[in-house]
């Protein structure tokens, strides 16, 4: 039984939950019903009010193309006044202007000669001062050559005189050197031969020495070396002879060495005092070298000092040269900048002259406010020798004072269009506040209600009190009022008096 009570229980929930939500379906389908009709009539409504902006606009472009028309119509009428009155006078005033170019061109030519020999004549009177500088240079270098070469040449002399000197007394002492060795090497040939005598007196006795003892050994052997006796006393005949020779030759030798040892002994005496007076020249010599070279560092150091001005003045002349480049570069670009900018100038000219109207083609300055006696006055004055330098800098300007008077006529048209333009977007913002309110005015909305509405605020003056005094014009403007609302968009006279 509580099983079927809760099965029952939970039947019945579930009808009441798809109940609910039958209900809730049904809700559902009933607002998106009432929105969409919502929608529907929001639509038609939206596009009757698109509709009746388009008709709208298309009267106030109607209007508004009607207006500038009339303004535009005026100002032609306006621009034809001005050429029929102005067009017999059309070929005097193109010939004034090109008379009036023609000597602008000439003053400008002429300047430009001008300072084309102006810069010619500097740059001339540069070339001869650096073409003397250099000159100078080249004598003072010149002559400072011309000295050290002679220094050089005198100390050139100098050493090679000292050189010979020197050399002479080389070969004097290589040839008492080649003497000494002469003199020595006989000597010790004749000790060499000396010595050789006594080996052979000895080899003699010890030669009988052995014959006496091997005379009784053997007769065979005497027979043999008597042989060899005879044939050895035959084969040294002629070195006897010329032992005995020789002999002859050693004892004069003797004799001659004993003579030349005392011219040796004279020699080496000579020789001693040929060192101390060596020893003293060379001591002189030392002296003179050190004071030579005293001198050749004074005269190296004042080289290195000449050298050193020549540096500098060269140094110096090359960043004058290098300056005189960087300014020459200067000139020339600030020159080609003024080229430039009269390009410029004449560019601009040329779309000015493009821009002008037809009666500033015609009468391009306008005339002088000065009468003809100040007139007089001015070229009176123009023409006197001015003292002040601010003057005399003015009359190099008095070529420009054409152009001047355009300047001062182009800035004060573009004053006038300034305030003329002032005037529109005041006007303008007046015609897009009356537009405004007019489209509001003519649409339906929440903030439009909430909003103080124009039509609501005549309404309200027309709905005044009675006795209020009215006129025929004020009821007749109220009427086209009501009856026409574009009237509010005729225009209102602005204080410039332009439309």
């Amino acid at each position: 039984m509580p099983a079927k009570r809760h099965s029952k229980a939970s039947v019945a929930g579930q009808d009441g939950l798809l109940l609910l939500q039958s209900q809730a379906l049904a809700q559902e389908e009933a607002a998106k019903a009432k929105q969409e009709l919502l929608t529907r009539f929001l639509k038609d409504k939206l596009a009757k009010e698109q509709h009746s902006s388009t008709l709208n606009l298309h009267k106030l472009n109607v209007q508004w193309q009607a207006i500038l028309r009339e303004a535009k119509a005026k100002e032609l009428r306006q621009d034809i006044e001005i050429l029929s009155q102005t067009f017999a006078r059309v070929m005097d005033c193109k010939d004034s202007v090109i008379e009036s170019l023609v000597t602008d061109l000439e003053e400008a030519e002429e300047q430009h000669a001008r300072a084309l020999r102006s810069h010619v004549h500097n740059i001339d009177h540069l070339l001869q001062l650096q073409s003397c500088r250099l000159a100078c240079l080249e004598d003072g270098y010149s002559a400072q050559l011309s000295a050290m070469q002679s220094e050089f040449e005198a100390e050139r002399t100098s050493i090679l005189e000292q050189h010979k000197r020197e050399s002479c007394y080389l070969r004097d002492m290589v040839l008492t050197v080649e003497q000494n060795y002469s003199e020595s090497d006989h000597e010790a040939t004749l000790n060499f031969q000396s010595a050789r005598d006594d080996i052979k007196n000895k080899s003699l006795q010890e030669k009988q020495y052995c014959r006496l003892q091997l005379s009784g050994k053997t007769a065979e052997l005497w027979e043999q070396f008597r042989q060899a006796m005879q044939s050895f006393t035959a084969a040294t005949e002629h070195q006897k002879i010329a032992f005995e020779v020789l002999k002859e030759k050693d004892q004069k030798s003797s004799r001659e060495i004993e003579m030349q040892a005392k011219k040796l002994q004279k020699l080496q005496d000579l020789v001693a005092a040929t060192k101390g007076q060596i020893v003293a020249h060379l001591r002189e010599n030392e002296e003179q070298n050190r004071h030579l070279r005293i001198e050749k560092e004074r005269a190296f150091r004042q080289l290195q000092e000449l050298k050193g001005k020549l540096n500098q003045a060269r140094a110096k002349a090359h960043g004058n040269l290098a300056r005189l480049a960087v300014q020459s570069g200067a000139a020339l670009s600030a020159l080609q900048q003024v080229v430039e900018k009269g390009q410029r100038i004449l560019q601009l000219a040329e779309m000015c002259r493009k821009l002008e109207t037809e009666e500033e083609k015609v009468l391009p300055f306008y005339p002088s406010s000065l009468v003809e006696g100040e007139q007089r006055d001015a070229q009176r004055v123009f023409k006197e020798t001015p003292t002040e330098p601010l003057a005399q800098a003015m009359r190099d300007y008095v070529g420009l004072e054409r152009f001047w008077q355009r300047f001062n006529k182009a800035k004060l048209e573009e004053k006038a269009l300034e305030q003329e333009r002032a005037a529109l977007r005041w006007r303008n913002r007046q015609l897009r506040a009356l537009l405004q309110q007019y489209m509001e005015g003519i649409s339906i909305s929440q903030e439009v209600l909430v909003e103080p509405n124009p039509l609501c605020g005549v309404q309200h003056k027309s709905r005044g009190p009675r006795d209020s005094p009215r006129t025929e014009g004020d009821l007749v403007q109220g009427h086209q009022s009501a009856t026409h609302p574009n009237s509010l968009l005729d225009p209102v006279p602005s204080s410039s008096g332009t439309g």
